[in-house]
C-alpha cells in the first residue's frame, strides 16, 4: 500500500533539483574569486591605487593628475573588459576543478496511469525516486591537463589585465598632459595674434601719414588674419583635447572637467641609463610578455589533453532506487560497479587534435617572441623620446629667448621707420613657432618619461612623484 510521505518526498527530491543550481551560482567552493583582482583597477598581488575605487558619478571640485588617472582605471571600459575576462575564466577553472568531484543526481517521478474498461488491471498510482554517482577514477591525465590550461589561461588573462591598466594609465596621463599643452597652445596663438594686430596697427599708421606701402599694409593683415585662424584652430584642438580627457575617464566627451594644472618639471640634462639593462628589465616586468609565456603554457596543456581524449576512461557507477505502486508491493533497486570506455576508432578525430594543438604552441612561442622583440622596440624608443625631450626643452626655451628679442628688435625698427614689414612678420612668425615647440617639448617630455615606466611595465603612481626640481607653467 502506498504510503503518503512517498510523494512528498518526490516532490521534494524535484523541487530541491530545480531550486540547488540557482543557489549554488552564490557559492564559490572552490575559491575561484580570489584567483583574479578585486576591482578593475587592481591587478593580482599589486594594487595601483591607495584606496577602493570612487563613486563614478561623483567628482570632486578640480580633478589632479591622480584623479584623472584613478577614474580612468576604474571607469574606463577597456580596464573592466579585462576584469571581467578574468573573473569568467577564474570560474572556468572551478569547472576543471569539478571534475576530479563525484556526480550525484536524484529523479523522482509521480504518475496516475488509468486503464480503461474491460482490462485485468485496474488503474493505479506509481511513484519512482532514484539516485545515481558518478565518479571518474582516470583518464590518463585528461582532467589535470584541461586544469592546467584553465589555470595558464587565468594567468595570462591576470597578466592581460595587468597590461591594460598599464595603457589606460599612460592614456590618462597623456590626456591629461595633451589637454594642457592645447590649452597652453591656445595661450601662445592668442600672443601671436596679438603681436600681428600691434603689426598691422603699426603698418596701417605707417601707411596712413605716407611712410608706409600698401603692400606692407596688405602683408601685415594676411600675416594677422593667418593668426586668427592659428587661435581658432589651437582652440579648437583644445576642446578635443578635453573630449579626449573625458572619455578616457569613462565619461561623455561633452561632459566638462575642471582640471588642476601640473607642475612641470625640469628636465634632467645627466638623463643616461645602460639600455640593455633596461630592456633586459622590461622583459622580467612587462605583463604583456608575462601574458604571452601563459598562453604558450596553456597550449602545451591543451595539447596533453587532446592526447588523453583518446585514451580509456575508467568510471564509478553507483544508483540506488525504489519503485512504489498501489497495486503491488514496494521495490527497491542498487547497483555498484566500475565501467570502462576505451574509444577503439575515431575517425581520426584524436589525431588531428592532436596536430592541431602542437600547432597551436608554435603559433604561441612566435608571438611570444615577437612580444619579446616589440618590448625591446618599446623600451629603445621610449628611452630615445626621454633623451630627445631633455635637449629639446633646453634647447627651444633657448629658441624662445632668442626669437623674443629677434621680434622687439624688428618692431622697434619698423616703428622707427628702418625695418621693413617683411622682416618683422618673419620675426613675429619665428617667435610663435618658437612658443609652439617649447610649449611641445615640455608636455612631452612629461609624457616621454610616463611612456618610458610603461614601457618597462613599472608604470604606477609612485612614477608620477616629483623627482626634480619645478618651473612655472609655459
Amino acid at each position: 500500500m502506498k504510503k503518503p510521505c512517498h510523494f512528498s518526498l518526490a516532490a521534494a527530491c524535484l523541487l530541491g533539483a530545480m531550486v540547488f543550481p540557482a543557489q549554488a551560482e552564490q557559492f564559490d567552493p572552490f575559491s575561484t574569486q580570489g584567483l583574479v583582482a578585486d576591482s578593475p583597477a587592481s591587478s593580482v598581488g599589486r594594487n595601483i591605487l591607495n584606496s577602493p575605487c570612487p563613486d563614478a558619478h561623483s567628482y570632486p571640485a578640480a580633478l589632479s593628475l591622480t584623479d584623472v588617472v584613478e577614474r580612468a582605471l576604474c571607469n574606463n571600459p577597456q580596464t573592466r573588459e579585462a576584469w571581467a575576462n578574468a573573473r569568467f575564466q577564474a570560474a572556468q577553472v572551478g569547472v576543471g576543478q569539478s571534475a576530479y568531484l563525484p556526480g550525484v543526481s536524484v529523479a523522482a517521478s509521480a504518475s496516475r496511469n488509468r486503464n480503461s474498461g474491460g482490462t485485468a488491471t485496474p488503474s493505479y498510482n506509481q511513484q519512482n525516486l532514484n539516485a545515481s554517482l558518478s565518479y571518474l577514477l582516470y583518464d590518463f591525465g585528461a582532467r589535470d591537463a584541461a586544469l592546467e590550461n584553465a589555470r595558464q589561461v587565468l594567468a595570462a588573462l591576470n597578466a592581460t589585465q595587468d597590461a591594460t591598466i598599464q595603457t589606460v594609465f599612460l592614456a590618462g596621463v597623456q590626456a591629461y598632459y595633451q589637454l594642457f599643452a592645447t590649452r597652453a597652445a591656445v595661450n601662445s596663438a592668442l600672443e601671436a595674434e596679438k603681436s600681428a594686430l600691434a603689426s598691422l596697427d603699426a603698418a596701417t599708421a605707417r601707411y596712413e601719414v605716407g611712410s608706409g606701402t600698401p603692400a606692407d599694409k596688405l602683408q601685415a593683415q594676411t600675416a594677422y588674419s593667418q593668426a586668427v585662424l592659428n587661435r581658432i584652430q589651437a582652440e579648437g584642438d583644445a576642446r578635443n583635447a578635453q573630449g579626449v580627457l573625458a572619455n578616457t575617464m569613462g565619461a561623455d566627451a561633452d561632459r566638462a572637467f575642471q582640471i588642476v594644472p601640473p607642475s612641470l618639471q625640469i628636465p634632467d640634462a645627466q638623463f643616461g641609463r645602460d639600455i640593455a639593462k633596461l630592456i633586459e628589465q622590461a622583459r622580467r616586468q612587462r605583463p604583456d610578455l608575462a601574458a604571452a609565456q601563459a598562453q604558450v603554457e596553456a597550449a602545451r596543456a591543451n595539447v596533453e589533453a587532446a592526447r588523453a581524449a583518446g585514451m580509456p576512461t575508467i568510471t564509478l557507477g553507483a544508483s540506488a532506487g525504489r519503485s512504489d505502486t498501489s497495486i503491488s508491493d514496494p521495490s527497491n533497486t542498487s547497483s555498484v560497479g566500475v565501467s570502462i570506455n576505451f574509444p577503439l576508432f575515431t575517425g581520426y578525430n584524436t589525431t588531428y587534435r592532436v596536430r592541431a594543438a602542437r600547432e597551436q604552441v608554435d603559433v604561441r612561442l612566435a608571438q611570444r617572441e615577437r612580444t619579446s622583440q616589440q618590448i625591446a622596440l618599446d623600451v629603445w624608443k621610449a628611452y630615445q623620446s626621454v633623451v630627445t625631450g631633455n635637449q629639446a626643452v633646453k634647447t627651444s626655451a633657448d629658441l624662445v629667448a632668442s626669437a623674443a628679442h629677434s621680434e622687439q628688435v624688428a618692431l622697434g625698427r619698423f616703428k622707427a621707420g628702418v625695418g621693413s614689414i617683411l622682416d618683422l612678420l618673419t620675426a613675429q612668425s619665428a617667435l610663435a613657432g618658437a612658443r609652439l615647440q617649447n610649449i611641445q617639448a615640455v608636455y612631452n617630455w612629461h609624457i616621454a618619461k610616463a611612456s618610458l615606466a610603461q614601457s618597462m611595465g613599472s608604470l604606477d603612481f609612485s612614477a608620477l612623484a616629483a623627482s626634480a626640481p619645478q618651473q612655472t607653467n609655459p
